[in-house]
């Protein structure tokens, strides 16, 4: 792994790929749990731009512990002009999204794979030369001025 990477664990399995750092939930992500994935979550959404995907299809139990965390990422990352994908094809967790409003904040995707075409890196560079200027001064404005509102 690299050095940005954070180290997987039980509930945790933490890799690159295709630029982005992937962290799969595994298993029952409540309160136990949390306190175990919170310092590594927070450790690959520190990054400036970072390209941080979630993906719990690997989970079979996700309370308001686990939305507390794709809420702390998300923020974290959006805070640092980065880039947060989640991953769900669970049913229970789809609509829990939908039910506390937070399913069009995440637009969670079906699969791994639906994510990651759509979330292509590669393109980054070439798109970012013309208006890197232009994301930077947003981004600055969002940090000095009203915070984001979900």
């Amino acid at each position: 792994m690299t050095s940005g990477t954070p180290r997987s664990t039980r509930h945790l399995r933490a890799y690159r790929t295709r630029g982005h750092t992937v962290l799969e939930f595994h298993g029952e992500i409540d309160i136990a749990a949390a306190q175990e994935i919170q310092p590594r979550l927070d450790r690959a959404t520190e990054a400036p731009e970072a390209l941080v995907v979630i993906d719990l299809t690997p989970s079979t139990f996700f309370d308001c512990s686990g939305l507390r965390l794709l809420c702390r990422a998300r923020r974290r990352v959006v805070e640092r002009c980065g880039q947060l994908v989640v991953v769900c094809p669970h049913p229970g967790t789809l609509r829990l999204l939908r039910l506390i409003r937070l399913f069009d904040v995440f637009r969670p995707y079906p699969s791994l794979e639906a994510a990651l075409a759509d979330a292509a890196p590669a393109e980054r560079p070439v798109r970012r030369r013309f208006a890197w200027a232009a994301g930077r001064a947003a981004c600055r404005r969002n940090r000095a001025g009203a915070r984001t509102v979900w």
